[in-house]
């Protein structure tokens, strides 16, 4: 009997290229026969959020911090070479050109592959980030999990 093989992510970048690169490792460890949780917190918990604003009530702090955060993996911006938004167009016309996977669709194949995508509770409660927010299927828990899941992983990495 083999032993499961655990690799644990904590995706903490808002950024494209970031999320991108935790995504296709996750997706790749899972390939592979690994157990995968990516632990989504702070600026990585944009990579979750849906499209489309959903209408909840908030107080004025919260209103702005949705305001001013990207609203999905589509959304987010480049780690270098932003250039005020025009670097994500390069790299997604760069990514199609390549046939490579988008940051959309990476996330749709770890949900598929039945990775645990998890977002912070605290980081949500930070920025004023509510459940509906987010995409379907994704568990919410605090540093305690991750810690937990971390505790037996082989790969445990932070991006």
């Amino acid at each position: 009997m083999s032993e499961t093989k655990k690799t644990n992510i904590i995706l903490f970048s808002g950024d494209y290229d970031k999320a991108m690169a935790a995504y296709i490792i996750a997706n790749g460890a899972a390939a592979y026969d690994h157990e995968v949780t990516i632990f989504h917190t702070f600026w990585g918990l944009n990579a979750l959020r849906k499209d489309e604003p959903v209408p909840l009530k908030k107080g004025l702090l919260e209103k702005l911090f949705a305001k001013m955060m990207p609203r999905g993996a589509n959304k987010l911006g480049l780690s270098k070479m932003n250039f005020a938004g025009f670097g994500p167009k390069m790299i997604k016309e760069v990514i199609k050109k390549h046939n490579a996977v988008p940051l959309p669709q990476l996330i749709e194949m770890a949900q598929e592959q039945e990775i645990k995508l998890v977002a912070c509770m605290m980081t949500m409660d930070l920025l004023g980030l509510q459940k509906e927010e987010l995409l379907e299927g994704i568990e919410f828990a605090g540093v305690a999990a991750y810690l937990a899941d971390a505790e037996d992983g082989r790969v445990n990495m932070f991006i």
